[in-house]
Protein backbone atom coordinates (compact mmCIF):
# COMPACT_ATOMS: atom_id res chain seq x y z
CA UNK A 1 0.00 0.00 0.00
CA UNK A 2 3.30 2.42 1.00
CA UNK A 3 4.34 1.56 -2.50
CA UNK A 4 0.90 2.87 -4.12
CA UNK A 5 1.15 5.89 -2.58
CA UNK A 6 4.58 6.67 -3.45
CA UNK A 7 3.46 6.18 -6.89
CA UNK A 8 0.36 7.88 -6.49
CA UNK A 9 2.43 11.01 -5.22
CA UNK A 10 5.41 10.63 -7.90
CA UNK A 11 2.62 11.27 -10.03
CA UNK A 12 0.64 14.28 -9.17
CA UNK A 13 4.42 15.51 -8.54
CA UNK A 14 5.36 15.42 -12.20
CA UNK A 15 1.92 16.58 -13.40
CA UNK A 16 2.15 20.04 -11.06
CA UNK A 17 5.81 20.74 -12.07
CA UNK A 18 4.53 20.23 -15.96
CA UNK A 19 1.45 22.54 -15.25
CA UNK A 20 4.10 25.09 -13.28
CA UNK A 21 6.28 25.23 -16.84
CA UNK A 22 3.73 25.55 -18.90
CA UNK A 23 2.37 28.33 -16.50
CA UNK A 24 5.78 29.99 -16.54
CA UNK A 25 6.09 29.75 -20.17
CA UNK A 26 2.78 31.53 -20.69
CA UNK A 27 3.92 34.22 -18.42
CA UNK A 28 7.07 35.09 -20.66
CA UNK A 29 4.84 35.56 -23.55
CA UNK A 30 2.26 37.86 -21.87
CA UNK A 31 4.95 40.22 -21.01
CA UNK A 32 6.72 40.05 -24.68
CA UNK A 33 3.79 40.69 -26.36
CA UNK A 34 3.41 43.69 -23.40
CA UNK A 35 6.63 45.15 -24.48
CA UNK A 36 6.29 44.81 -28.12
CA UNK A 37 2.32 46.41 -27.84
CA UNK A 38 4.08 49.12 -26.06
CA UNK A 39 7.10 49.45 -28.20
CA UNK A 40 4.78 49.35 -31.39
CA UNK A 41 2.59 51.90 -29.99
CA UNK A 42 5.59 54.63 -28.93
CA UNK A 43 6.71 54.13 -32.53
CA UNK A 44 3.53 54.76 -34.21
CA UNK A 45 3.07 57.89 -31.74
CA UNK A 46 6.53 58.94 -32.61
CA UNK A 47 5.62 59.30 -36.45
CA UNK A 48 2.28 60.89 -35.62
CA UNK A 49 4.13 63.40 -33.59
CA UNK A 50 6.95 63.91 -36.63
CA UNK A 51 3.97 63.46 -39.66
CA UNK A 52 1.92 66.37 -38.06
CA UNK A 53 5.15 68.52 -37.22
CA UNK A 54 5.49 68.16 -40.80
CA UNK A 55 2.54 68.87 -42.03
CA UNK A 56 2.18 72.12 -39.17
CA UNK A 57 5.59 73.12 -41.29
CA UNK A 58 4.39 73.74 -44.35
CA UNK A 59 7.69 75.57 -45.23
CA UNK A 60 9.29 72.25 -46.00
CA UNK A 61 8.84 68.93 -47.25
CA UNK A 62 9.58 65.52 -46.18
CA UNK A 63 12.77 64.07 -47.59
CA UNK A 64 13.32 60.87 -48.70
CA UNK A 65 15.03 59.94 -45.36
CA UNK A 66 12.20 60.69 -43.57
CA UNK A 67 9.93 58.43 -45.82
CA UNK A 68 12.61 55.79 -45.70
CA UNK A 69 12.33 55.97 -41.62
CA UNK A 70 8.47 56.24 -41.93
CA UNK A 71 8.46 53.17 -43.91
CA UNK A 72 10.94 51.22 -41.26
CA UNK A 73 9.07 52.03 -38.70
CA UNK A 74 5.65 50.80 -40.18
CA UNK A 75 7.41 47.70 -41.43
CA UNK A 76 8.30 47.33 -37.87
CA UNK A 77 5.08 48.22 -36.70
CA UNK A 78 3.82 45.28 -38.70
CA UNK A 79 6.30 42.86 -37.78
CA UNK A 80 5.83 44.03 -33.99
CA UNK A 81 2.00 43.48 -34.77
CA UNK A 82 2.89 40.28 -36.45
CA UNK A 83 4.64 39.01 -33.17
CA UNK A 84 1.97 39.77 -31.42
CA UNK A 85 -0.72 37.50 -33.39
CA UNK A 86 1.64 34.66 -33.30
CA UNK A 87 2.27 34.56 -30.05
CA UNK A 88 -1.22 35.43 -28.92
CA UNK A 89 -2.23 32.26 -31.27
CA UNK A 90 0.92 30.60 -29.62
CA UNK A 91 -1.25 31.66 -26.35
CA UNK A 92 -4.20 29.86 -27.30
CA UNK A 93 -2.26 26.91 -28.56
CA UNK A 94 -0.94 26.62 -24.74
CA UNK A 95 -4.29 26.78 -22.69
CA UNK A 96 -5.72 24.37 -25.68
CA UNK A 97 -3.21 21.62 -24.32
CA UNK A 98 -3.06 22.71 -20.60
CA UNK A 99 -6.62 22.33 -20.49
CA UNK A 100 -5.53 18.85 -22.19
CA UNK A 101 -3.52 17.81 -19.93
CA UNK A 102 -5.37 19.26 -16.32
CA UNK A 103 -8.35 16.63 -18.61
CA UNK A 104 -5.71 13.98 -18.96
CA UNK A 105 -5.21 14.36 -14.94
CA UNK A 106 -8.46 14.43 -13.85
CA UNK A 107 -8.88 10.69 -16.09
CA UNK A 108 -5.97 9.36 -14.32
CA UNK A 109 -6.89 10.51 -11.04
CA UNK A 110 -10.02 9.14 -11.09
CA UNK A 111 -8.47 5.75 -12.38
CA UNK A 112 -6.29 5.79 -9.35
CA UNK A 113 -9.09 6.24 -7.44
CA UNK A 114 -11.07 3.30 -9.01
CA UNK A 115 -7.75 1.09 -8.30
CA UNK A 116 -7.45 2.08 -4.92
CA UNK A 117 -11.13 0.85 -4.63
CA UNK A 118 -10.17 -2.00 -6.23
CA UNK A 119 -7.37 -3.36 -4.31
CA UNK A 120 -9.22 -2.47 -0.66
CA UNK A 121 -12.10 -4.98 -1.90
CA UNK A 122 -9.69 -7.23 -2.62
CA UNK A 123 -7.82 -7.28 0.51
CA UNK A 124 -11.33 -7.03 2.54
CA UNK A 125 -11.59 -10.51 1.05
CA UNK A 126 -8.34 -11.84 1.39
CA UNK A 127 -8.77 -10.82 5.15
CA UNK A 128 -12.08 -12.61 5.01
CA UNK A 129 -10.28 -15.59 3.74
CA UNK A 130 -7.54 -15.37 5.86
CA UNK A 131 -10.32 -15.39 9.43
CA UNK A 132 -11.99 -18.23 7.40
CA UNK A 133 -8.95 -20.38 7.07
CA UNK A 134 -8.13 -19.70 10.79
CA UNK A 135 -11.14 -21.04 11.76
CA UNK A 136 -10.86 -24.24 9.70
CA UNK A 137 -7.26 -24.66 10.90
CA UNK A 138 -8.90 -24.57 14.77
CA UNK A 139 -11.83 -26.55 13.81
CA UNK A 140 -8.70 -29.25 12.27
CA UNK A 141 -7.14 -29.15 15.51
CA UNK A 142 -10.38 -29.59 17.31
CA UNK A 143 -11.56 -32.74 15.69
CA UNK A 144 -7.65 -34.15 15.69
CA UNK A 145 -7.60 -33.56 19.73
CA UNK A 146 -10.94 -35.14 19.54
CA UNK A 147 -10.09 -38.43 17.40
CA UNK A 148 -6.99 -38.64 19.63
CA UNK A 149 -9.11 -39.00 22.72
CA UNK A 150 -11.24 -41.32 20.86
CA UNK A 151 -8.79 -43.52 19.71
CA UNK A 152 -7.27 -43.27 23.22
CA UNK A 153 -10.85 -44.60 24.71
CA UNK A 154 -10.89 -47.17 22.36
CA UNK A 155 -7.45 -48.68 23.22
CA UNK A 156 -8.37 -48.57 26.64
CA UNK A 157 -11.65 -50.91 26.00
CA UNK A 158 -9.58 -52.69 24.05
CA UNK A 159 -7.10 -53.66 26.77
CA UNK A 160 -10.04 -54.42 29.17
CA UNK A 161 -11.13 -57.72 30.29
CA UNK A 162 -14.74 -58.99 28.36
CA UNK A 163 -17.60 -57.58 30.61
CA UNK A 164 -20.19 -60.44 31.64
CA UNK A 165 -23.42 -59.11 30.10
CA UNK A 166 -26.91 -60.59 31.83
CA UNK A 167 -29.87 -60.24 29.32
CA UNK A 168 -32.99 -60.83 30.71
CA UNK A 169 -34.86 -63.16 27.80
CA UNK A 170 -38.21 -62.76 27.82
CA UNK A 171 -40.31 -65.51 25.78
CA UNK A 172 -42.59 -64.77 23.13
CA UNK A 173 -45.08 -67.82 22.38
CA UNK A 174 -47.09 -67.33 19.31
CA UNK A 175 -49.70 -64.91 18.86
CA UNK A 176 -53.18 -65.56 19.64
CA UNK A 177 -56.27 -63.76 18.38
CA UNK A 178 -58.26 -62.84 21.88
CA UNK A 179 -62.11 -64.24 22.29
CA UNK A 180 -62.40 -64.72 25.90
CA UNK A 181 -62.38 -61.93 28.64
CA UNK A 182 -60.54 -58.43 27.59
CA UNK A 183 -59.05 -55.75 29.47
CA UNK A 184 -58.10 -52.15 27.77
CA UNK A 185 -55.00 -50.19 29.10
CA UNK A 186 -53.73 -46.82 27.88
CA UNK A 187 -49.87 -46.30 28.08
CA UNK A 188 -48.56 -42.98 27.36
CA UNK A 189 -46.05 -40.46 28.58
CA UNK A 190 -45.42 -43.51 31.43
CA UNK A 191 -48.87 -43.26 33.06
CA UNK A 192 -51.02 -46.09 32.81
CA UNK A 193 -54.91 -46.41 32.58
CA UNK A 194 -57.68 -48.71 32.65
CA UNK A 195 -59.86 -47.96 29.35
CA UNK A 196 -63.23 -49.07 30.30
CA UNK A 197 -64.27 -50.02 26.75
CA UNK A 198 -67.10 -52.84 27.81
CA UNK A 199 -68.83 -49.80 29.81
CA UNK A 200 -68.44 -47.90 27.61
CA UNK A 201 -69.98 -49.92 25.07
CA UNK A 202 -73.35 -50.79 26.95
CA UNK A 203 -73.80 -47.08 27.33
CA UNK A 204 -73.79 -46.89 23.44
CA UNK A 205 -76.40 -49.97 23.18
CA UNK A 206 -78.90 -48.32 25.88
CA UNK A 207 -78.76 -44.84 23.41
CA UNK A 208 -79.27 -47.56 20.81
CA UNK A 209 -82.23 -48.91 22.75
CA UNK A 210 -83.47 -44.95 22.99
CA UNK A 211 -82.89 -44.25 19.54
CA UNK A 212 -84.34 -47.42 18.28
CA UNK A 213 -87.87 -46.04 19.39
CA UNK A 214 -87.64 -42.99 18.06
CA UNK A 215 -88.43 -41.67 14.32
CA UNK A 216 -85.07 -40.24 13.28
CA UNK A 217 -83.26 -41.94 10.51
CA UNK A 218 -79.37 -41.19 9.18
CA UNK A 219 -76.10 -40.59 10.60
CA UNK A 220 -76.40 -39.28 14.59
CA UNK A 221 -73.29 -38.42 16.41
CA UNK A 222 -73.35 -38.51 20.17
CA UNK A 223 -71.38 -39.40 23.45
CA UNK A 224 -71.51 -41.31 26.58
CA UNK A 225 -69.38 -41.00 29.56
CA UNK A 226 -67.32 -40.50 31.35
CA UNK A 227 -66.85 -43.63 32.61
CA UNK A 228 -63.15 -43.93 34.94
CA UNK A 229 -61.82 -40.48 33.08
CA UNK A 230 -62.59 -41.61 29.83
CA UNK A 231 -65.79 -40.88 27.05
CA UNK A 232 -66.67 -42.05 23.99
CA UNK A 233 -67.76 -40.20 20.74
CA UNK A 234 -69.78 -42.04 18.48
CA UNK A 235 -71.42 -42.09 15.11
CA UNK A 236 -74.60 -44.46 14.35
CA UNK A 237 -76.45 -44.74 11.38
CA UNK A 238 -79.94 -45.43 11.77
CA UNK A 239 -82.44 -46.98 8.76
CA UNK A 240 -85.38 -48.92 7.41
CA UNK A 241 -84.62 -52.27 5.52
CA UNK A 242 -86.27 -55.63 4.39
CA UNK A 243 -85.18 -58.63 6.28
CA UNK A 244 -86.23 -62.01 5.92
CA UNK A 245 -87.96 -63.28 8.52
CA UNK A 246 -89.77 -66.87 8.82
CA UNK A 247 -89.52 -66.87 5.07
CA UNK A 248 -91.39 -63.64 4.90
CA UNK A 249 -89.99 -60.05 4.07
CA UNK A 250 -90.62 -57.20 6.36
CA UNK A 251 -89.38 -54.15 7.03
CA UNK A 252 -87.43 -53.31 10.21
CA UNK A 253 -85.30 -50.60 11.50
CA UNK A 254 -81.03 -51.48 11.56
CA UNK A 255 -78.93 -49.15 14.01
CA UNK A 256 -75.29 -49.75 13.44
CA UNK A 257 -72.64 -48.39 14.98
CA UNK A 258 -70.04 -46.76 12.24
CA UNK A 259 -66.81 -45.26 14.25
CA UNK A 260 -66.18 -44.72 18.02
CA UNK A 261 -63.48 -42.55 19.80
CA UNK A 262 -62.17 -42.87 23.33
CA UNK A 263 -60.33 -40.38 24.77
CA UNK A 264 -59.85 -39.08 28.75
CA UNK A 265 -61.76 -36.03 29.35
CA UNK A 266 -57.92 -34.78 30.72
CA UNK A 267 -54.50 -35.25 30.32
CA UNK A 268 -52.17 -36.27 31.65
CA UNK A 269 -53.94 -39.68 33.08
CA UNK A 270 -53.41 -42.11 34.81
CA UNK A 271 -50.36 -43.38 37.34
CA UNK A 272 -46.93 -43.30 36.49
CA UNK A 273 -45.64 -47.64 35.88
CA UNK A 274 -43.47 -46.83 38.66
CA UNK A 275 -46.12 -46.26 41.42
CA UNK A 276 -48.16 -49.02 39.38
CA UNK A 277 -45.13 -51.40 39.60
CA UNK A 278 -44.26 -50.33 43.52
CA UNK A 279 -47.55 -50.82 45.57
CA UNK A 280 -50.64 -52.17 45.26
CA UNK A 281 -52.26 -49.88 42.64
CA UNK A 282 -55.41 -50.11 40.22
CA UNK A 283 -53.93 -52.85 38.08
CA UNK A 284 -54.02 -55.07 41.10
CA UNK A 285 -57.59 -54.37 41.62
CA UNK A 286 -58.60 -54.77 38.01
CA UNK A 287 -56.79 -58.24 37.88
CA UNK A 288 -57.97 -59.51 40.95
CA UNK A 289 -59.93 -62.37 40.69
CA UNK A 290 -59.44 -62.72 37.53
CA UNK A 291 -58.18 -66.29 35.11
CA UNK A 292 -54.73 -65.45 33.53
CA UNK A 293 -55.71 -68.28 30.91
CA UNK A 294 -58.96 -66.63 29.89
CA UNK A 295 -58.00 -63.14 30.34
CA UNK A 296 -56.17 -61.33 28.19
CA UNK A 297 -54.42 -57.68 28.83
CA UNK A 298 -54.29 -55.34 25.49
CA UNK A 299 -52.16 -52.15 25.71
CA UNK A 300 -52.98 -48.96 23.59
CA UNK A 301 -49.25 -48.16 23.48
CA UNK A 302 -47.83 -45.08 22.56
CA UNK A 303 -43.74 -44.59 21.19
CA UNK A 304 -43.05 -42.36 24.51
CA UNK A 305 -44.09 -44.80 26.28
CA UNK A 306 -42.05 -48.29 23.99
CA UNK A 307 -39.51 -48.93 26.88
CA UNK A 308 -42.21 -48.72 29.80
CA UNK A 309 -44.68 -51.13 27.95
CA UNK A 310 -41.39 -53.74 27.95
CA UNK A 311 -41.79 -53.25 31.98
CA UNK A 312 -45.44 -53.66 32.23
CA UNK A 313 -45.42 -56.90 30.24
CA UNK A 314 -42.60 -58.42 32.06
CA UNK A 315 -44.65 -57.69 35.02
CA UNK A 316 -47.78 -59.21 33.35
CA UNK A 317 -46.06 -62.47 32.24
CA UNK A 318 -44.67 -62.74 35.89
CA UNK A 319 -48.40 -62.87 36.90
CA UNK A 320 -49.26 -65.68 33.97
CA UNK A 321 -51.04 -62.98 31.50
CA UNK A 322 -50.93 -62.65 27.88
CA UNK A 323 -50.32 -59.06 26.50
CA UNK A 324 -51.16 -57.85 23.21
CA UNK A 325 -49.88 -54.10 22.76
CA UNK A 326 -51.93 -51.68 19.99
CA UNK A 327 -49.56 -48.97 19.06
CA UNK A 328 -50.74 -45.59 18.34
CA UNK A 329 -49.45 -42.19 16.78
CA UNK A 330 -48.94 -39.55 19.03
CA UNK A 331 -51.92 -37.57 19.08
CA UNK A 332 -54.28 -40.22 18.06
CA UNK A 333 -56.87 -41.28 20.22
CA UNK A 334 -58.05 -44.85 21.16
CA UNK A 335 -60.98 -45.52 17.69
CA UNK A 336 -63.11 -48.43 16.71
CA UNK A 337 -65.79 -49.52 14.42
CA UNK A 338 -67.56 -52.80 12.55
CA UNK A 339 -64.18 -53.10 10.82
CA UNK A 340 -61.84 -52.77 13.34
CA UNK A 341 -60.06 -56.23 14.16
CA UNK A 342 -59.22 -58.67 17.45
CA UNK A 343 -55.79 -58.05 19.62
CA UNK A 344 -53.58 -61.29 18.94
CA UNK A 345 -51.91 -61.44 22.32
CA UNK A 346 -48.63 -63.20 23.33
Amino acid sequence: MSQHRKKRTMLEMGHDAFLDIVANLVGILIILVVILGAQSTAVIEEMQDQVEQEYEDDSRLASEEQITELATHSMRAASAQADSTRLENTIREYDAKIQRREQQRALMLDLLAQVETAWEDKKKEFDEQAVQNAHRVTELKSAQKQLEQLVGARQHLENQPDPVVAIDHLPTPMAKTVFGDEIHFRLKGNRLSIVPIKQLLDEIKRDFERMAAGARNGQTEAAVGPIRGFVARYHMDKGREMISRGGQLQMATRIQLTSMTVEPLQTPHGQTLNQILANSSELDVELAGRDPNATTITVWVYPNSFAAFRKLKEHLYARGFATAARPLPLGQEITGGPQGSRSRAQ
